[in-house]
C-alpha cells in the first residue's frame, strides 16, 4: 500500500480536530485537483473534470477516528475524558493514549488500572465506564498538567502501533476507520485515468462522521451528486464466527446492502454486482448494524443514490484494527471499475432497476 495510507493513520484527528489530516489531504490533493472544496464544517474534496458535461459522482471517506477529549483535570493532575465516537469501554483500560496539545504535539499517558494486589477480594467495576477513568500524564499536580501543554477540550488518541503481519499480507494500526476512505479518495486522485472518465470526479474525505454523519449533510449541499460512494471500514466477526454477511478478511470488497439507515438501492446493487463480476474483482456482502455517511447523503434533496463500499477491518472502534492489503486492492479496482461506467445513461438505467 501507498506511504499516505501509513501516513494518515499516524496523524491524530477525532471528530471536530481533524485539521491535521485535512492538511495532508489538501496538500497531497493540489498536484491532481482542478478545484478544492471544503465546506464550513471543515470537510474537503478535490475535483477532476470539473468542466465535465457528464454526472457528478462524489467519493468519500472520512478523516474522525475514535478517541477521546479532556473533560477535567484534577487536583493531582489526573485527567478526565469522555469518549468521541463509540467505544467499548474495557478496551481502555491500561492503554497508552496521547493527549494533542495545541502546538500539535503530545503528552504521552496510560488510563490507570488497579493491579489485582491492591484489589484483593473487591468486587469492582473499574471499565464499566468512562466516568471512572484517570489518564495518568506523570503530572504531579493540575498546575503541573497545565505546564505540560494539556489543557480542558483537547483530543485523546490511541497510541498508534503499526505494523505489518509476519506474512505481509496484512496490517495493524489504529484509525483504519477512516484514514483507509480517505487515503483510498487521494489513491483515486492519483491512480484514474482522467481523459477516460465520463463523470466529474469529486473525491475526498468528511468530518464528524463517528459522532453522526455530520460532515456528509454539509459537503454533499454543496457538491449536490448524482451519485455517492462512501469507502469505509466495515467490521468483521470472522475472528469470533462464521457468517455469510459478516466480512471476512482477504475475500474482497463488501457490499454493504443493509442498514439500519440505508437500505441499498436494487438498482444500484445489480450494477455495483455486475461491475464486480465482469472486472473479476471479488467481494461479498455485509450486512450491518451501524451507518456510514451514504445514510445521511442519501437524503439530500429529492434523494441521490448511494452506496457503501466496504473495507473488511477486524477490531474497529478500538486501539488497534486490521486490514487485509489485498481487500485494499479490491476497493480500488471496484471503484476505478465503476467510475468508467458512470454516465447519465448508466444512472438512468440503475434507476430504472430499482
Amino acid at each position: 500500500m501507498k506511504q499516505l495510507y501509513r501516513d494518515l493513520v499516524d496523524l491524530p484527528g477525532i471528530a471536530g480536530h481533524e485539521k491535521y489530516i485535512r492538511a495532508y489531504m489538501k496538500k497531497h490533493m493540489e498536484p491532481f485537483a482542478e478545484k478544492i472544496y471544503q465546506d464550513k464544517l471543515g470537510s474537503i474534496f478535490a475535483s477532476l473534470n470539473e468542466n465535465s458535461n457528464g454526472p457528478t459522482v462524489m467519493i468519500a471517506g472520512h478523516m474522525d477516528e475514535v478517541g477521546a477529549m479532556v473533560t477535567e483535570i484534577t487536583e493531582k493532575g489526573y485527567l478526565k475524558m469522555i469518549p468521541i465516537g463509540s467505544i467499548n469501554p474495557p478496551i481502555v483500560l491500561s492503554q497508552q493514549m496521547q493527549v494533542i496539545i495545541d502546538d500539535g504535539s503530545f503528552v504521552p499517558g496510560v488510563v490507570g488500572a488497579k493491579p489485582p494486589h491492591l484489589l484483593r477480594d473487591e468486587i469492582t467495576k473499574q471499565a464499566a465506564s468512562f466516568d471512572d477513568f484517570l489518564l495518568d500524564i506523570g503530572a504531579d499536580s493540575r498546575q503541573h498538567a497545565h505546564d505540560l501543554g494539556v489543557r480542558v477540550g483537547q483530543q485523546i488518541v490511541f497510541k498508534n502501533l503499526y505494523q505489518i503481519t509476519k506474512d505481509g499480507k496484512k496490517i495493524f494500526s489504529k484509525a483504519w476507520d477512516d484514514r483507509f476512505g480517505s487515503g483510498m479518495a487521494l489513491d483515486i486522485l492519483e491512480s484514474v485515468d482522467k481523459s477516460s472518465l465520463p463523470c466529474r470526479l469529486i473525491a475526498g474525505a468528511n468530518v464528524q462522521e463517528e459522532v453522526g454523519l455530520r460532515g456528509a449533510r454539509t459537503s454533499s449541499a454543496l457538491i449536490k451528486p448524482d451519485f455517492f460512494i462512501a469507502v469505509d471500514c466495515s467490521p468483521c466477526a470472522d475472528t469470533f464466527e462464521e457468517s455469510q454477511t459478516g466480512g471476512s478478511l482477504g475475500k474482497g470488497f463488501m457490499i454493504r446492502f443493509y442498514d439500519p439507515r440505508c437500505i441499498l438501492h436494487l438498482g444500484v446493487k445489480k450494477f455495483i454486482e455486475e461491475t464486480a463480476k465482469k472486472h473479476q474483482i471479488p467481494f461479498q456482502y455485509y450486512k450491518s448494524l451501524g451507518g456510514t455517511d451514504a445514510a445521511e447523503v442519501q437524503l439530500q434533496a429529492d434523494g441521490i443514490l448511494v452506496c457503501t463500499i466496504g473495507m473488511p477491518a477486524r477490531y474497529i472502534h478500538s486501539t488497534t484494527s486490521m486490514i487485509h492489503q489485498e481487500d485494499a486492492i479490491a476497493v480500488k479496482n471496484i471503484i476505478l471499475a465503476m467510475l468508467a461506467e458512470l454516465t447519465h445513461e448508466k444512472i438512468q438505467e440503475i434507476k430504472n432497476n430499482g
